[in-house]
């Protein structure tokens, strides 16, 4: 019989179940912006190749410093300064050729490579100019290739790429809330969709073999960089009621 007092008070002492349901989540208009800035590049970069051959690995090294010598002394004398010219590629390795189907050796080949950076536009031509014209020695072939412009500063076009990808998600969200006959509410959500993408018209590769001499009445190369584009995309959250 005592036990009973003692239930009594365990059963008043346990919580109360609660059975109210969670608030339901406000509706809301997703839409999709999206901007593109376009500028002028003030930048360009451009591959130096040079490629020299001999019998002997010495001699094909040596060749092949004395003529990447001239290209930098050209490049440097263009207006170019020392850290805007930079080696990205040697090698030195067996060169073969195939006869009636079968390889054979035949020497070395010596490649050297250097990228260049152009700060002004404007100069593109006379700088590729001054390498194009070189006389260098029958070993040796130069190529000029891979030209392409950029921007020395992208960060802030990026973001006001952004910032216009935002107003244009917002304004189609206006638009989709004045046809819903709905009232805009707070802002949910902004989520970048991707990164910031560069789209540029590629140039044709630009590529020269230079052997013998130098034709002083060769014109000037026309270089006529693109437009550069950067382009930003979002998806806007807004709630509405």
């Amino acid at each position: 019989m005592k036990m009973f007092p003692i239930l009594l008070s365990l059963a008043v002492l346990l919580p109360a179940v609660s059975t109210a349901q969670p608030a339901a989540a406000p509706p809301v208009i997703v839409a999709r912006g999206e901007s593109t800035v376009k500028v002028a590049p003030d930048q360009a970069w451009a591959t130096v190749v040079v490629e020299t051959r001999d019998a002997k690995a010495p001699q094909a090294r040596q060749l092949s410093a004395v003529a990447m010598t001239v290209v930098m002394a050209a490049l440097t004398a263009s207006g170019l300064s020392t850290n805007a010219i930079k080696t990205v590629g040697y090698s030195l390795t067996p060169d073969y050729e195939y006869v009636n189907g079968r390889q054979r050796m035949r020497g070395f080949l010596v490649s050297n490579q250097v990228l260049v950076r152009i700060d002004d536009v404007a100069k593109v031509a006379d700088v590729l100019d001054a390498v194009g014209r070189l006389t260098l020695a029958a070993s040796s072939n130069l190529t000029i290739a891979n030209l392409r412009f950029d921007l020395t500063d992208r960060s802030a076009l990026e973001r006001d790429a952004l910032r216009m990808a935002v107003v244009d998600a917002m304004e189609n969200v206006k638009a989709m809330a004045a046809g819903a006959g709905a009232t805009l509410g707070r802002i949910a959500r902004i989520d970048q969709v991707g990164g910031p993408q560069q789209f540029d018209k590629i140039e044709p590769m630009m590529a020269m073999a230079v052997r013998g001499q130098m034709n002083e009445s060769i014109v000037g190369t026309p270089i006529a960089p693109s437009e550069i584009e950067i382009r930003a995309g979002v998806m806007l959250t807004v709630e509405i009621r």
